[in-house]
């Protein structure tokens, strides 16, 4: 009959299914723009020859011309709530789903929710309907199955009443969240969520992309990089994959996603940023980028001392610094050494990013690691020193309180109060 085989890795955070691309509220749907991102792949033209066969309007891109090959393969999109007859075919047929949210049923069957990377095999002569969701675009490939042969039947249309009653379980993200979702995910994400707690999917999707991420005055790359930091330092892979994919989308270079890895080292410690080093480089390699990346150190085991100790000054003051060493008991100086060559010196002299993205990202791993409030309170006044106001750090803790909770929240605001009393 059909098999259903997803080629993405089902996301733990899979809150991206339930904007599964380029979303539409009812006032956007009116004005029926194509989006220009929906897939790899091109929208084409309207569908006029397949008109009368569809209820809303569908476009058609027909990717293979070699008449020889006998593996005709196109493109074709729905706008929000545009679906096919019900049809079969004597041959068989299959879909790739490859932009927004879709929707598959077989005559007497639930509909199957369809996200890009999900492959529907459809058997000769079943009777069945695909098209989009009532709030989104999509997108599939179709693949005509034994093409010398292969007749269509289409049927009767696919009623209002049908299809709401397939489609019901469909929740959508406030008009905000999906703008903001698309910012990240412009040709959307897979993932489980929607399909096995949808209200949980609603509840989570509309908090992360329509409340904090309106909150504030970061842009996109910021809050996609201090989240990244934030997923390592919780150590959730489907959450740090899923940033990976927001950093591709927003041009963050490979070299961007391996460093915040690296900065990572000295505040999570190598036992979390090990475990995320396997995901980074699967998805590196995925997008054809070779790896080892070039080498981004400056500093040769002769100077990393005294280039991490001048960095360390120049964020923290030269007196701040010296009064800390001057304090250390002399059994525990090294440790204090340790921070200059190691912490500093080894990580923090790499020139990818300029200081004030650092402690950005030095405050977002701090505050997500929880039970760090001294540090997390001595990386305030490192944000303060190199350029990042309160309003930047109170928007950095809103941006990560749906993905570390409350508790550790709360309490990064508590120190932000602490060292910059309101």
């Amino acid at each position: 009959m059909k098999a259903r085989i997803s080629f993405l890795v089902s996301f733990g955070l899979a809150f991206s299914a339930m904007a599964g691309g380029t979303v539409l509220k009812a006032q956007d749907m009116e004005k029926k723009e194509v989006p220009q991102n929906l897939s790899v792949f091109p929208t084409g033209e309207p569908n006029t020859a397949y008109a009368e066969f569809f209820t809303g309007q569908s476009y058609l891109a027909r990717l293979t011309k070699d008449a020889a090959l006998n593996c005709p393969v196109s493109n074709v999109t729905f706008e929000p709530g545009c679906r096919n007859n019900w049809h079969s075919h004597t041959g068989g047929q299959l879909l790739i789903a490859v932009g927004g949210r879709g929707y598959y049923q077989e005559k007497g069957k639930p509909a199957q929710l369809l996200l890009p990377g999900d492959v529907v095999e459809i058997a000769p002569d079943v009777v069945h309907w695909h098209g989009a969701a009532p709030d989104s675009w999509f997108s599939h490939l179709a693949i005509e199955c034994n093409p010398q042969a292969n007749k269509n039947t289409w049927l009767d249309p696919v009623t209002d009443k049908e299809y709401q009653a397939a489609t019901s379980a469909s929740q959508s993200l406030s008009e905000t969240a999906a703008r903001h979702y698309n910012e990240w995910y412009p040709g959307g994400m897979a993932g489980n969520m929607a399909k096995t707690d949808p209200e949980l999917a609603e509840i989570f999707g509309n908090f992360a992309f329509g409340e904090t991420s309106q909150y504030g005055n970061l842009d996109t790359r910021s809050r996609i990089l201090v989240t990244m930091a934030a997923s390592i330092a919780v150590g959730s892979r489907s959450a740090y994959r899923n940033t990976l994919e927001a950093a591709c989308a927003n041009g963050i270079s490979a070299v961007e996603i391996k460093e915040v890895l690296y900065h990572a080292v000295p505040y999570a410690g190598m036992a979390t940023v090990e475990e995320m080093l396997p995901e980074a480089n699967r998805f590196l390699l995925e997008k054809g980028v070779p790896l080892p990346l070039p080498r981004q150190s400056v500093v040769t085991p002769a100077d990393r001392f005294e280039k991490g100790l001048a960095f360390q000054k120049s964020v923290f003051g030269a007196e701040h610094i010296d009064a800390m060493y001057e304090a250390a008991p002399r059994d525990q100086r090294h440790i204090q050494e340790y921070l200059s060559a190691n912490c500093f010196g080894d990580y923090q002299t790499r020139p990818v990013f300029d200081a004030k993205t650092r402690e950005l990202l030095t405050f977002a791993v701090l505050v997500s690691l929880g039970g760090c409030e001294a540090q997390v309170k001595g990386h305030i006044a490192g944000n303060l020193a190199v350029g990042n106001g309160k309003d930047t750090l109170l928007a950095v803790v809103t941006q990560l309180l749906p993905y570390i909770g409350y508790p550790r929240t709360l309490n990064g605001i508590a120190c932000l109060n602490q060292v910059v009393p309101e």
